[in-house]
Order: structure tokens, then C-alpha cells, then sequence
């Protein structure tokens, strides 16, 4: 988990340090060294600009999917009379934050430095609970009025379906996406949250 972590919080960083050197450099001189920097940086960035519809899509829908995913498990530890399942919970809201903050720099990027913050809702009148795998309003609103196991119980059933529907939602990126570096995070969202699963069913029938 804190490999999956650290290698998501240097993706986002380099793709951010590559979004200001688009963004901010000017044309260079004719110069030898100055033309090989440029064509450098021109290579980063059209690495970056390489996306398909796929690639948005996985983008535009894993964000306030991850974003559902720390919410739960803020819900856990004035909740849950369980350590494992506080470290549980732990793991994934660290794993996730830098995950969402790396989707973002990608959305950014492919929109030519557009902040997504400054952008319509792509989500606007949509039904997020249609998404694969996402809490409906009624059981998040269920959870925070229980204490101890049965909370635990309902919150792992419900962490399991919405992990489910993130790696439905990664392999779909791996299948269709374009994007190296997108496709790379989905298949360590489908690789992280799978042993995630496996844990909290063990956990279930414990």
C-alpha cells in the first residue's frame, strides 16, 4: 500500500512539474542545447496530450468515485470499535487522496491547463449513484447513525461494492483508455483495491 502510494505521489508531481514547463516555457533560440531541451519538453507534453474519450471518462468519474471512498472511511474511526478496520480505512483514504490528486492533474493537462475547478460539473444533473459501485444517500446516511459491528458490517459491505466498482471502472481504462500514465494508475487501482477486498471479506466473515 505505501509503494501504490509513494509511486501515485511521484506520478502527480512529475506530471505537474511537466504541466508548469508547458505551460511557462517560451520558444527558445536557435541554439543547439536550447532546441534539445525543447524538443525534450515538446516529447513530455505530447506524451501527456496522448488520451482518448476512455481516458476522460475514467478521469472524470474515478475522481468523486475516490472522493466517496474518503468520505467512508471518515466515517470509521469515531464509529467503529475495530483497529483493523480503523487501519483499514486509514490505508485507504492515504492511498486514494494522492490517487484523486493525480486524476486531476491528468484532467488539467488534457485540457491545456483548464483548472477542472473553473470547468462545468461533468457530474451536473447526472445521478452519481448510477456509477459503478457508488453508496446511495440512504445507506451513507444509515452509517453515521450506527456504532460498533453493526456499523462495521454495513460499512465493509459497502466499501466492498463500491472497491468492485472502481476495478470495473479501472479494467474499463485498461481496455479502452490511451493514456500510458492512466492506464498505469488504473491497473494499480485494480491491483490495490482487489487485496483490499479480499481483506475486507476476510474481515466479514471474521
Amino acid at each position: 500500500m505505501k509503494l501504490t502510494t509513494a509511486r501515485v505521489v511521484a506520478l502527480t508531481s512529475a506530471l505537474a512539474t511537466a504541466l508548469f514547463v508547458s505551460a511557462c516555457s517560451s520558444p527558445p533560440a536557435s541554439d543547439g542545447h536550447a532546441d534539445q531541451s525543447h524538443h525534450s519538453e515538446t516529447s513530455t507534453a505530447a506524451q501527456g496530450a496522448n488520451f482518448n474519450d476512455a481516458d476522460v471518462v475514467f478521469a472524470t468519474d474515478m475522481i468523486p468515485h475516490h472522493q466517496q471512498a474518503i468520505e467512508l472511511s471518515a466515517l470509521v474511526p469515531e464509529r467503529s470499535s475495530d483497529p483493523a478496520l480503523v487501519e483499514l480505512a486509514a490505508a485507504i483514504s492515504g492511498a486514494q487522496k494522492p490517487e484523486m490528486e493525480a486524476l486531476k492533474v491528468f484532467l488539467v493537462q488534457w485540457r491545456g491547463g483548464e483548472s477542472t475547478e473553473s470547468s462545468p460539473d461533468p457530474h451536473a444533473g447526472h445521478d452519481m449513484g448510477s456509477m459503478d459501485g457508488m453508496v446511495d444517500g440512504p445507506t451513507m446516511a444509515k452509517l453515521e447513525t450506527l456504532r460498533g459491528a453493526e456499523f462495521d458490517t454495513l460499512w465493509l459491505q459497502s466499501m466492498i461494492g463500491h472497491h468492485e466498482g472502481a476495478i470495473t471502472m479501472a479494467n474499463t481504462e485498461i481496455a479502452d483508455g490511451a493514456n500510458t500514465d492512466a492506464k498505469a494508475l488504473a491497473k494499480q487501482i485494480v491491483t490495490a483495491q482487489q487485496t483490499e477486498i479480499d481483506q475486507m471479506k476476510q474481515m466479514l466473515g471474521a
